[in-house]
Order: C-alpha cells, then sequence, then structure tokens
C-alpha cells in the first residue's frame, strides 16, 4: 500500500506526525508532504506557480520517523495531493490520509476545508481516501490529547485501504476521556460553530467563528461527535446532477 500524508495545518503539527506514525506502524509504503505554513479554509484549491511554473519544496525529517520521506511543499495541500497523484512525490499514492486536523471538520461546511478538500482531490485522481480531524472547543486551554486521536485513526486505516478506488471517508474524533462508538453520520446542515461575517467599514470585512447554541439535527456528524462519538461520513466528490440533466434547454 503506497500512501500519502498530508494536511491543511502544516508540516510542523503534531496531528499530521501522529497520522505518519499510523501509517508506519502498519509498515506501508509512507511518503509525507504538507504545507510549508497553515493552509486551513483551502478547500480543494491550488496555489498558483510562480513565473517559473514551480512550487517550492523542502526536503524534511519528522521526529521520530527518519525513515519516512517527508517534504515541506508552498503549496495548499489540494495541490500537494494533485502533485502526488501524479507521481510528483514518488510513486502515485494508493491512499491518501488527511490530518489529523485540529478542530472537527463536520456538516456541509466541509466544503471549505483543507484537510477534505485533499481527500477529495485524492479521490477524484483514484486513489482511497480518508480526512481525518479531533474536535475541540474554541475556548481550548488544554492541549489536544493527539495519542487518544491516533489510536482510533489507527483502527480506521485497514478499513479504508479495503475502499474502493475514489472512495472518501471523513471521519471526526471528541476529544473527551470516554469515547463512544463510532456511528455512520449524515453531514449537519450546520454544525456547533459556524462562520461570522462582520462588515467593519467599507474597505473591510472580519471573518470569524461563534459557536452556536441550540439543538443540533439528531443523528448528523454535528450532533453525534457533540454527544461524543466518533463520527463516520462517507463523501461523494464531484458529480453531475443526472436530476437535472434531462430538463429542456434554451
Amino acid at each position: 500500500m503506497r500512501v500519502l500524508v498530508t494536511n491543511d495545518d502544516g508540516i510542523e503539527s503534531p496531528g499530521l506526525l501522529a497520522l505518519a506514525e499510523c501509517a508506519h506502524d502498519l509498515g506501508w509504503d509512507t511518503v509525507v508532504a504538507a504545507p510549508a505554513t497553515e493552509s486551513s479554509g483551502t478547500s480543494a484549491g491550488l496555489t498558483a506557480a510562480t513565473d517559473e511554473r514551480q512550487v517550492a519544496v523542502e526536503r524534511r525529517t519528522l521526529p521520530g520517523l527518519p525513515a519516512i520521506e517527508a517534504y515541506a511543499v508552498a503549496a495548499h495541500p489540494g495541490l500537494i495531493v494533485l502533485a502526488a497523484c501524479h507521481d510528483g512525490f514518488g510513486e502515485r499514492p494508493d491512499l491518501v490520509l488527511s490530518g489529523i486536523n485540529r478542530g472537527g471538520n463536520v456538516g456541509r461546511a466541509v466544503l471549505h476545508s483543507g484537510t477534505v478538500g485533499a481527500a477529495l482531490t485524492g479521490a477524484v485522481n483514484g486513489a482511497r481516501a480518508v480526512a481525518v480531524s479531533l474536535d475541540l472547543p474554541l475556548d481550548l486551554e488544554l492541549s489536544p490529547h493527539w495519542d487518544r486521536a491516533k489510536r482510533i485513526a489507527r483502527q480506521f486505516l485497514p478499513v479504508a485501504a479495503e475502499l474502493p478506488e475514489g472512495a472518501v471517508l471523513n471521519v471526526n474524533v471528541p476529544d473527551v476521556p470516554d469515547v463512544k462508538p463510532a456511528r455512520w453520520a449524515r453531514l449537519a446542515t450546520y454544525g456547533r460553530v459556524q462562520q461570522k461575517v462582520t462588515q467593519l467599514d467599507e474597505g473591510a470585512i472580519e471573518v470569524g467563528h461563534i459557536e452556536v447554541d441550540g439543538e443540533l439535527e439528531p443523528g448528523t456528524d454535528a450532533a453525534l461527535l457533540a454527544e461524543g462519538h466518533v463520527t463516520v461520513t462517507p463523501l461523494r466528490s464531484v458529480h453531475e446532477d443526472e436530476a437535472l440533466m434531462g430538463g429542456t434547454l434554451p
């Protein structure tokens, strides 16, 4: 199994190291290629090339994993995965692992996630893919429990290896001591954390996050995650809408 590990939090993220350790422990042929800097919220976006149409790549050594090839890339995760699927970091991957993200990725807002965008990019290029996120509150004061997320992610990877080509799983792990069993989950319309846009003046707007009160939609990833369950959502990438295909055109 040839595996690419990437993320949107950057090459220095402890979540990336945890996921790379999972792949290494399974004995898989693993390469790590991740953004050189924070790239959250980039979806499956592709950064523009330089005038010479080149993207800077720097070899790195991961703590405790000196044998794994690792690269810091001046690009968003979507472009990194696209490059990997065209032999940019050696042989193309059979499986793309994206994460472990610092913060949950739930609801329809996964459209904007660089973590999920990387997984979807792998899928449209023929790889299996898993996006893994560790859910954290906005006012977090304690350090995230990466070992907890790593242990749970490790359980899913053999399953992911057996997925058909092009399949994507979005996995969210609650950062709580007593994690409840994994549940299949629909995407929520809205999650607990939502975007807030404020117009400051005619020349600027401010984009932030707020935690929303109220009941979450039962059975959705947002609700089950809030209850302490690991949530698993199979995602489809870009497809035509068959329901509209037969309509009358002008």
